[in-house]
């Protein structure tokens, strides 16, 4: 029987990603004025993809 509840309570279990682990973070937005270098504008892309996949942004 506790195996059983162990298990059901593990499957409710969420990625531990919600608003509130979201809520200091925000997308990072460019203007056509910015200037950026390859590696900036990757690891901006890469930010604003991680935070609309476990953030809804």
């Amino acid at each position: 029987m506790w195996i059983a509840l162990a298990i059901l309570l593990a499957s409710c279990a969420g990625t531990g990603v919600g608003p509130e682990a979201c809520a200091p973070w925000r997308p990072i937005l460019v203007g056509e004025e910015d200037r950026l270098g390859e590696a900036t504008a990757r690891a901006i892309l890469a930010h604003n993809r991680t935070g609309r996949r476990l953030c809804g942004w």
